[in-house]
């Protein structure tokens, strides 16, 4: 994503700050992993997504070597399945 022109993220463009929330996602809560079902249970007390405010979602979880899928019927950006691959810092 190209940096803002003023160098102040007070000060973007409107085009500078849709691409900054068309681009980007953020959220917080609690999550309960079940892995005998391979699922990911997570509760958002929060998001850049106002909708996922106080929402239960669950996660399909896929893990290998230091690798971690999660796998997700619901987007924010309507209809299709998002995959999501995390990898262990080093």
């Amino acid at each position: 994503m190209p940096q803002f022109a003023s160098g102040n993220r007070l000060s973007g463009t409107p085009e500078e700050n849709q691409a900054v929330v068309q681009g980007s996602l953020a959220y917080f809560g609690t999550y309960r992993l079940d892995e005998e079902s391979h699922k990911i249970h997570l509760h958002y007390d929060g998001s850049t997504f106002p909708n996922w405010d106080g929402v239960d979602q669950t996660r399909v979880i896929n893990m290998w070597g230091e690798q971690l899928e999660m796998v997700s019927p619901v987007s924010a950006v309507g209809g299709g399945t998002v995959h999501l691959l995390l990898r262990r810092s080093r």
